[in-house]
């Protein structure tokens, strides 16, 4: 593990540091929106170690806070929390073959940790960015949590600053580099239309992952091809 790192370059480490710089700030946002809607600061403590899922945590506490009962925001989060199913297949050997590893590597795998791994042209590289980026990612995220959670108070209104929007934002510029490719735009047009069409339609989360039908179509169109010219 520890030769891992040394596959790490200056610039790899910046976009890493850069991106979970805005993840304690979307943290910071969670602590804050948590506390400030009566839930004590253990709470949200509890769920950004355990959870470590800024989405199913969002959407938990909100379903909580507007009255639902516990059951219901469960089965929410796991809803939005179920694309993480297709990152397991994409990222699974890049965990490492013990036991711990393929645990703890599980519990790290989030939209941005899976994003820079997949950027990688080099296995290794791959593997060096996954463990760096979720490590840091961790500890980021718990902390921006504390410290929202403690300055709710101060700051009562986060969607005021932004904040809510800076876990989009880290997401669409972790993507951009990879729609220079004719596939994975077309995925991601595709995606995107499916996801814009039902959203109005179904509950939230769900027209996220019907956007994986980008992925699908676009997937069994490049095997049709590849068919033809053999």
């Amino acid at each position: 593990m520890r030769s891992l790192w040394k596959t790490l370059d200056r610039a790899l480490l910046r976009d890493i540091a850069l991106v979970n710089l805005a993840i304690g700030v979307v943290g910071l946002s969670f602590g804050a929106i948590a506390t400030s809607s009566g839930f004590p600061l253990w709470v949200p403590m509890l769920m950004s170690l355990v959870i470590l899922s800024g989405a199913a945590q969002f959407t938990l506490v909100g379903v909580l806070a507007a009255g639902g009962g516990p059951v219901a925001g469960v089965l929410a989060g796991l809803v939005v929390g179920a694309r993480h199913l297709p990152f397991g297949f994409a990222v699974g050997g890049l965990l490492g073959p013990r036991r711990w590893q393929r645990l703890v590597g599980s519990h790290l795998m989030i939209d941005e940790v899976v994003a820079f791994a997949l950027a990688q042209s080099d296995p290794r590289r791959a593997r060096a960015a996954y463990w760096a980026c979720g490590v840091a990612l961790i500890i980021c995220w718990n902390i921006g949590t504390l410290i929202g959670a403690l300055a709710a108070n101060i700051v009562p209104d986060t969607d005021a600053f932004g904040l809510d929007a800076a876990f989009p934002a880290v997401l669409l510029a972790l993507v951009l580099p990879s729609l220079r490719e004719a596939g994975p735009l077309r995925a991601a047009l595709l995606g995107g239309a499916v996801a814009l069409a039902t959203a109005p339609l179904l509950p939230e989360g769900v027209p996220v992952l019907l956007a994986l039908v980008g992925l699908l179509v676009v997937g069994k169109l490049r095997t049709g091809e590849s068919e033809v010219r053999t």
